[in-house]
């Protein structure tokens, strides 16, 4: 979704009253009076002089006025954030001022305020202002955008996201953003999706607590004894708490949560959540290949990643599916001309993969030996 039009704004787009004061031609000193807010414009048009000033040509008085801008009072700000403003002025406004999360909840609230700056608000916005702007239905409908960018956000709460899909859902929507959104609907569908609150229900709060165990971390270490993984025990609490969570919360925190809880939901035995894990743009090529040597994967989601263009450039990756014993003969087949010499020999040797992946590494490495 683009943003608004970059500032500066055409003259006829300006009030009357500050065109003089702001047009390109006139004095350098008389522009940067105007920028510092010296002269006799006051209100909602001294925000809109400063913000075209703030893209003036000459740095000095950009500069000065951006920071006469940011340093503006509440009673000037506030009236301001919820004038019929230029939408790029607003904009700019809530980029300047983002601290402010009073001048925010206006600027969401104003109904001249640019869907795309409600969009990129809702990436990063906390808690409170993603309710506010979540109970806003006629905008999230007319910019679904909107409502991927909640979904994505952390601060979201969790029975907010499942009332957004729902309304989606309801209307018709496809929201592309969403990598498992069609998932998430199938999840909710029947449900008794609870109406906005002003406090998190207990289930937001079991998902924020997720987050806040969840981090970028091996999940898993080998066990010695049997010889195979195990959850590390500072993690636990939290494969417990993804164990009692409801398929909806499992497919978002697959996109919002770190390396740790995608290791978990990954072996779900939910098909939409785990593909879910290996849908999600966050996740990294280092996370496919011990996910592609793990023993506790379904093969839909081994075949999914053996089917995937742009993972597949590493050796590493094609060596991790082929002597995975999960992994669907078809897919492995079609990497054994990419792996070197050692490692067919390994495999032709290997009691842990099918009789038919064995016959045609060995006959790889005749083939490579008389070369």
């Amino acid at each position: 979704m683009d943003r608004p039009p970059p500032l500066p704004l055409a003259p006829d787009e300006l009030p009357e009253e500050i065109r003089r004061f702001v047009d390109p031609s006139a004095p350098a000193p008389a522009r940067m009076m105007a920028a510092r807010g010296l002269v006799p414009i006051k209100g909602n048009h001294q925000i809109t002089m400063l913000a075209q000033l703030s893209a003036d040509a000459d740095e000095m008085v950009a500069k000065t006025a951006t920071d006469s801008l940011t340093k503006l009072p509440e009673p000037v700000l506030l009236p301001a954030c919820q004038a019929p403003l230029h939408p790029s002025v607003l904009d700019l406004l809530a980029d300047k001022r983002k601290e402010n999360q009073k001048a925010l909840e206006l600027i969401v609230a104003n109904p001249k305020t640019a869907d795309s700056t409600v969009e990129w608000i809702s990436r990063s916005a906390p808690e409170l202002l993603c309710e506010q702007i979540a109970v806003n239905e006629q905008r999230l409908l007319k910019a679904p955008q909107i409502i991927e960018a909640l979904y994505k956000n952390r601060n979201t709460r969790m029975s907010t996201a499942d009332r957004m899909v729902e309304l989606a859902a309801r209307n018709g929507l496809e929201l592309t953003g969403i990598p498992s959104f069609q998932a998430h609907v199938e999840a909710v569908r029947g449900q008794l999706i609870p109406e906005p609150s002003q406090e998190p229900l207990y289930g937001d709060s079991l998902f924020q607590e997720c987050l806040e165990d969840d981090r970028d971390d091996e999940a898993f270490e080998q066990d010695e004894v049997k010889g195979e993984e195990k959850v590390k025990e500072m993690y636990k609490p939290l494969a417990m708490r993804i164990k009692d969570m409801t398929t909806g919360e499992k497919i978002r925190l697959a996109l919002v949560g770190s390396s740790v809880a995608r290791a978990l939901l990954v072996r779900d035995r939910d098909r939409n959540v785990a593909m879910a894990v290996v849908c999600s743009p966050a996740i990294s090529l280092k996370e496919i290949i011990d996910i592609a040597k793990s023993r506790d994967i379904s093969d839909d989601v081994l075949r999914y990643i053996g089917n995937r263009r742009e993972w597949l450039r590493s050796g590493k990756l094609k060596a991790a599916l082929v002597f995975n014993p999960r992994t669907p003969v078809g897919i492995s087949l079609k990497f054994l001309s990419h792996l070197r010499l050692d490692e067919l020999k390994r495999l032709a040797r290997s009691r842990n993969v099918a009789a038919q992946i064995r016959s045609v590494a060995a006959q790889w490495v005749s083939r490579r030996e008389k070369i």
